[in-house]
């Protein structure tokens, strides 16, 4: 739009610059202009013989391939077409033998560079000194032509699928500038060649699969500025020549394996601004960086460190951001830290702090971000002076009192805490509410209808585990962003909501231990994301089976409806189109629901035990609709569903036999069909679950041999109690024998009120698995996310801080920003 036809000469236009002499345009900068479509080999662009510079960057010419017409531009010293094409490197840039820059730049990871012209653009562009092939398919070792870069001094390649091992010559270029992050495939130690880069000042290897220690002759390069090590296997201890990087300003050394001390090793970089060190096996006192004056952030989290939080940071009056969470440091917090007036990040979760929470902590006037969880705090949260306050995690501590509101806040975590009282009515007016999580404390009073009402924002509503009373707020506003709704363990009473059928992207839904008296709200089928469903322990009652929806529940993975009232028959229909369920890969990913900005959990029953699982992993399964009234027989469907890895239908009026399509649910590790009136031989198709730990077939009417192999030859007589008619091991009745077998003394006795068989049941539960080791997983695997960030989280942070380090690595700005 700036290119005016009013203004007759071109050379006055935006991103244009002419020759003085014969006005021929001499540079084109359309960078970031928000051109899009194709460019075709016929355009006009290419008639613009003389051009110089060429840079394009930032537009979206996606749908455009490279073209081969851009190496008619004999003259061109400088070419950025970063992010905006796609498709194959042309051959024919390879003609441009007076190129110093070249920036192709690919974002969307669009463009692919065969090896052979790879090959041939180092041979021929000689002159190169600036070369950016981030995010370029390049999918091979580092070549050894770089070695004709004789004047190449910025060089990356991040994230362009090298592989194999460093090879010493791309040490021997004289490179100011490295970047070869984020390539996994790279393998091997850091050669000790990398001392030769005498004028080296940037550094980037991380997320590499790099290992052993770090060579000593990278203490030659004593111009670094910015070493970013993170994501490795590096080992041994962080060499102390570190301390003679006296003009470094960033400095990454997160998700390794380094270890011992480090008390003085960064006290003589006064340059330093960034200080990664997180995620390591570090040890003793925190590093002393008092008379740091310029540090703005600093991250040691995840590490061995011991003794009280340091007084000296309160000197660091620059800070921004200071994460030392899961260590061992002890004590209160000293009382001049609240002359951080700077620090927006304050993370000191999974520590050993105890004493009264500190006041001034939420008076800082910056302070954006605060994790204290899962220490020992005791007392109560005042009244808020600071505005800019967002984020507040204080979980598992030992806090009381009543519940804070603040008008700017986004989350508010106080799980595992003795709060009391009511919500307050003021949180109606924190329109930008995103998480409210207050399980596991001791409020009461009924839940505040706006909670349903906001529309735009709130994403968890986590009340679990209170004292709640009354109804289920009974208005759901439309085009709400509930994610998770779990107030499971409070006294509600009444009726499942219709409302709840707005909340489009409800993905857990867990109403159980509470009071509610209603029948099965079909309506629920239709929300097309929902996982987890649990009702247990309320008082539904009547049929289950009433689709209306073509395809009711396709996501649901965690199906409780036990120790409720329902009757007739099992939910056949639904059954059918559990799609989730039906998935089976036994090398997917394991990952964990809400694992990106809130671990989601669920309290499932298992033979009279509640297990809470803090994580849930996206491949456990179950289905438990045990104590209940359901009649008729197990359909045959259910062995469709062969992601299943708990199945409980015990202690209802089951008939019929045991299908034996059950066999083919081969991830299956418990299956509890006890208490029922089940008839029939055991399928011996069932003795080919290997993963099977648990198995109750007790208090049923089967009859004849126990089938053995794999695993059922480590079940009890527990399994098999009050079935008159089985015979065979492990029972002492054979098969071929008469008498009637020896009874327990107390053979109507369920297992789930039999202490011993709890426990061994229990012992079990935890053992069974992926190597029987799953449910241990699910149990235990909340540490990862109640550890605060895990490593999946760092990692995106340092991509985006790389990418924002790129983009303006021209006009003179360092790398740098790392967000929450």
């Amino acid at each position: 739009m700036s290119w005016n036809e009013t203004t007759t000469d071109c050379c006055l236009w935006d991103g244009i610059k002419c020759d003085r002499m014969t006005g021929q345009v001499i540079e084109l900068d359309l960078s970031w202009s928000q051109l899009y479509g194709t460019i075709p080999l016929n355009s006009s662009l290419f008639s613009l013989s003389h051009l110089q510079r060429l840079n394009l960057a930032f537009n979206d010419f996606t749908q455009s391939r490279i073209s081969p017409s851009f190496g008619q531009f004999s003259s061109l010293t400088h070419l950025n077409l970063s992010s905006s094409f796609s498709g194959s490197f042309p051959s024919e840039i390879s003609h441009l033998s007076k190129l110093v820059s070249l920036d192709l730049f690919s974002y969307y990871q669009l463009v692919k560079l065969e090896p052979y012209n790879f090959h041939v653009l180092l041979q021929n562009l000689t002159q190169l000194q600036y070369l950016c092939l981030a995010r370029v398919n390049i999918s091979s070792v580092v070549p050894i032509s770089l070695m004709n870069l004789s004047s190449l001094t910025h060089l990356d390649l991040y994230q362009s699928g090298l592989q194999g091992k460093l090879s010493d010559e791309i040490f021997h270029l004289p490179l100011e500038e490295l970047y070869l992050g984020y390539n996994p495939n790279l393998t091997g130690e850091l050669p000790d060649s990398v001392g030769y880069l005498k004028s080296l000042k940037s550094l980037y290897l991380t997320y590499c699969n790099l290992s052993g220690s770090i060579p000593m002759s990278l203490g030659n390069l004593t111009q670094m500025a910015y070493l970013a090590l993170s994501g490795n296997n590096f080992e041994g201890q962080i060499p102390n020549y570190f301390a003679n990087f006296t003009q470094m300003t960033d400095l990454y050394l997160s998700q390794n394996n380094f270890s011992g001390q480090v008390t003085s090793i960064f006290s003589n970089l006064e340059q330093l601004c960034f200080l990664y060190i997180s995620y390591n096996c570090l040890e003793g006192q925190i590093p002393n960086i008092a008379n740091l004056s310029k540090i703005v952030y600093f991250n040691m989290r995840g590490n061995n460190f011991k003794g009280q939080f340091p007084c000296w940071i309160a000197n660091l009056t620059q800070l921004v951001y200071l994460d030392i969470g899961v260590n061992e440091l002890t004590g209160p917090f000293p009382a001049n830290l609240r002359g951080l007036s700077n620090s927006r990040y304050f993370y000191s979760d999974y520590n050993y702090h105890s004493g009264t929470l500190p006041s001034w902590l939420f008076n800082l006037p910056s302070l954006t971000y605060l994790s204290l969880a899962a220490n020992e705090f005791t007392g109560q949260i005042y009244e808020f002076s600071n505005k800019s306050m967002i984020y507040i995690d204080l979980r598992h501590n030992k806090l009381h009192g009543p519940i804070p509101s603040h008008p700017m806040m986004v989350d508010l975590l106080l799980s595992n805490n003795t709060f009391t009282g009511e919500i307050p009515s003021m949180i109606c007016n924190v329109s930008s509410l995103e998480i409210l999580a207050l399980s596991h404390n001791s409020l009461s009073g009924v839940i505040p209808q706006c909670l349903a009402n906001f529309s735009n924002v709130l994403s968890v509503l986590d009340l679990r585990m209170n004292n709640f009373h009354g109804n289920i707020p009974s208005t759901f506003a439309e085009g709400n962003k509930l994610r998770n709704i779990d107030l499971n363990g409070n006294q509600l009473e009444g009726s499942v909501p219709r409302s709840l059928a707005t909340c489009r992207h409800l993905e857990v839904l867990d109403l159980g231990n509470n009071k509610i008296n209603d029948a099965f709200p079909y309506w629920l089928e239709t929300l097309q994301e929902l996982q987890v469903l649990v009702f247990q322990s309320n008082k539904f009652h009547g049929p289950v089976d009433s689709s209306k929806t073509k395809l009711p529940f396709p996501k649901l993975r965690i199906f409780d409806l036990s120790h409720n009232e329902f009757s007739g028959p099992l939910p056949t229909t639904y059954f059918e189109h559990f799609n989730a369920m039906k998935m089976v890969d036994e090398k997917a990913k394991r990952r964990y629901m809400g694992q990106s900005y809130y671990s989601d959990s669920v309290t499932i029953m298992i033979k009279g035990s509640e297990i809470e699982l803090q994580g849930i992993l996206t491949i456990f399964m179950t289905i438990d609709l045990s104590h209940n009234k359901f009649k008729g027989e197990i359909p045959n469907v259910v062995g469709n569903l062969g992601g299943l890895r708990l199945l409980n239908l015990s202690h209802n009026d089951l008939v019929g036999n045991i299908p034996s399509s059950l066999g083919n649910l081969r991830l299956l590790e418990s299956l509890d069909l006890s208490s029922n009136q089940l008839s029939g031989n055991i399928p011996r198709q069932l003795t080919s679950l290997t993963f099977l730990e648990v198995i109750n077939f007790s208090q049923n009417r089967l009859e004849g041999r126990i089938p053995r192999g794999h695993q059922f030859e480590t079940f009890d007589n527990c399994s098999y109690d009050g079935n008159l008619a089985l015979c065979g091991f492990p029972l002492s009745k054979g098969c071929g024998d008469s008498k009637t077998p020896q009874l327990h003394s107390t053979p109507m006795l369920h297992k789930e009120d039999d202490p011993a068989f709890a426990s061994e049941f229990n012992w079990k539960v935890v053992g069974m698995g992926y190597g029987c080791g799953m449910v241990l997983g699910l149990v235990m695997g909340y540490l990862m996310f109640l550890t605060g960030k895990p490593k999946w989280f760092v990692r995106i942070a340092d991509g985006e801080r790389y990418n924002k380090g790129r983009r303006s690595h021209k006009s003179g700005n360092r790398h740098g920003g790392r967000r929450k």
